[in-house]
């Protein structure tokens, strides 16, 4: 019994050296607010395309980049 409480005082302790190493790590727990979100970079009328689609692809070998 006393080395599962001393390997887990030892682990916690390891634990809580890393997080205090760790910069700015918030442990208050979920956030609901509208502050708590990062603005999104997003296209206009919402998300971009993944892939460019088949059709637009001849256009773009179609005209070369200026030299």
């Amino acid at each position: 019994m006393f080395k599962i409480l001393l390997g887990f005082l030892v682990f916690a302790a390891l634990a809580l050296y890393i997080l205090s190493r760790g910069g700015d790590i918030d442990m208050s727990g979920e956030k609901h607010g509208v502050e708590s979100h990062e603005p999104a970079a997003s296209a206009p009328g919402g998300a971009a395309p993944a892939a460019p689609s088949a059709a637009s692809a001849p256009a773009q070998q179609a005209n070369p980049a200026p030299k």
